[in-house]
């Protein structure tokens, strides 16, 4: 862990939270082609505009017991859990990497996994928009990470792009059956080239393990069979996501306990 000051730790963190009320905006218009620039956020029952002192991360929630000032329509808790995730990653980015560009491109890239998870868990679908614009960007600002190559960031694209296209193409061949979205097969190309090949292994093993058990633990409780849908979006980010933080510690752990 690098060298870090508590004072900037609680000013990236308040930062984190202000940018995760921003990821709320994006994960709610995104997915309706709507600007996320303007108009101002309202409330989507009664179109009150939201003052900016009922618009304070995490707070005005608290405020307001979870309610819209004028209709007292119930608002989402998931609001401010995302402005918390997305605080604490900050915060964790800044106590992994310091004050650095690896920070800033990793917290970016986390922030995108935020949008595109709760975006496949709501609608079952990755956004074009976000995933193939960011297989270059990402491929790019890898530049600044010092554990991965540019030979590593190019092959994680073609290996996290081409690994799930296989594995979709077999299962619609055996089965006749769409069984992985095209979405799933861009982000993992998006994620491989910021985390190279290494990292797409990694993730892979990681969202299937995790995956196969939620979705088991799933069927269990909701009694449905095998057909029961599954967005693998959110467990392909937090495959990438551990990999940036405890990835390396964790395959030196693994190959230890082979010896």
């Amino acid at each position: 862990m690098l060298y870090s000051s508590p004072e900037l730790g609680i000013f990236i963190f308040i930062a984190g939270l202000c940018i995760g009320s921003f990821l709320n905006v994006c994960i709610y218009r995104i997915p309706a082609s709507q600007s996320i620039v303007t108009p101002p956020s309202s409330c989507p029952k009664c179109g009150y505009r939201i003052r900016y002192y009922d618009n304070i991360p995490v707070l005005s929630y608290l405020f307001l017991r979870g309610k819209c000032r004028k209709c007292g329509v119930s608002i989402s808790p998931r609001y401010p859990l995302v402005e918390l995730m997305t605080g604490l990653f900050a915060l964790g980015v800044y106590f992994r990497f310091g004050l650095s560009p690896a920070a800033l491109v990793c917290f970016i890239f986390i922030a995108t996994l935020i949008v595109i998870s709760f975006i496949d868990i709501d609608h079952r679908i990755i956004p074009d928009i976000i995933s193939l614009p960011g297989i270059p960007v990402f491929f790019i600002a890898s530049f600044a990470l010092p554990s991965v190559t540019w030979k590593d960031a190019l092959l994680g694209i073609l290996i996290g792009g081409g690994s799930l296209y296989i594995v979709a193409w077999t299962y619609m061949a055996v089965t006749k059956r769409e069984g992985m979205g095209g979405g799933d097969i861009k982000l993992l190309a998006m994620m491989g080239g910021l985390i190279g090949w290494q990292g797409v292994l990694f993730t892979i093993f990681v969202s299937s393990a995790v995956g196969t058990l939620a979705g088991l633990i799933l069927m269990a409780a909701t009694r449905k069979n095998m057909k029961l849908a599954v967005p693998f979006g959110p467990f392909l980010a937090l495959g990438a996501v551990t990999h940036i933080f405890f990835g390396q510690r964790l395959i030196y752990w693994y190959f230890s306990l082979m010896r």
